[in-house]
This record gives structure tokens, sequence and C-alpha cells, in this order.
């Protein structure tokens, strides 16, 4: 199976603190997503999102830092059993919160959606969500 990498990088208001509260705790993800979701503080922890879309778990935690996931979707066409990763370095900016986001491991059939499901998703939402606060 062939697999790319998909790298994003996006300006984000609020403090690295509050970013990484809105991807990494229930409360957070489910206000900025409006989407059920459990989210494990804990390394080895699971999280679930989008309403049991997506699934997998903590690899690595840094507050306010670094997430770093195993991440699998529950979409029909994603190969069974593979296992991508996703990662979020965040850093603070003049302008809030710059967040370097990298997903690797991605069949490549599945690169071009993911890339425009992850801007519209996640980062116009949680944009609008931390210039709520």
């Amino acid at each position: 199976m062939k697999v790319g990498t998909i790298r994003q990088t996006v300006v984000l208001p609020g403090t690295p603190a509050q970013v990484y509260e809105a991807l990494m705790t229930t409360r957070g993800h489910r206000a900025f997503t409006g989407a059920d979701a459990r989210i494990s503080q804990k390394v080895g922890g699971s999280f679930m999102a989008w309403g049991g879309y997506i699934h997998g778990k903590n690899l690595k935690l840094v507050p306010g830092k670094t997430i770093v996931q195993a991440w699998v979707p529950s979409d029909e066409n994603w190969p069974k059993g593979h296992v991508s990763k996703v990662s979020f370095r965040l850093a603070s900016s003049p302008r809030g919160t710059r967040l370097t986001f990298t997903h690797s491991g991605v069949p490549v059939e599945h690169v071009g959606h993911l890339s425009s499901g992850w801007k519209e998703s996640y980062w116009v939402p949680l944009r609008e969500y931390l210039s709520s606060m």
C-alpha cells in the first residue's frame, strides 16, 4: 500500500495551553467540533471523536506543546487494521499559537479528502471556538 503525509501549519488565536485543552479534553473537543468525543489525557489512553468516526491512542503528550496519536477512521474504504499517526506541535507566536500538523501513513487515496477535512473540520471551527473565548 502506498502512503503519503499531510503537513499543515496554522496560526490560531489563544495560547498553546488553550489550543491543547481544546484538542485534548472531551469538553473542548465537543465544543469546537459540535460532535461527540471522548478524549483520554493520558499516554496510552484512547480517544474517540466525531461521534465515533475517528478513534485511536495517545502516543506522546506534552501539555501545551505536543500531541502524537495513533489515528484510525471508521471508514469502510480505510485499509483494515491500518493505523496512521497524527502529530500536533504547538508554539507561541505573535498572533497566538502556531500549530504545526503532520498526518503520516495516510493511504494515498485518502490524502486529498483528509487534507481538506483537517482544514474544514478542525482548523476553521477551532479558530472560531478560540476566537470566542
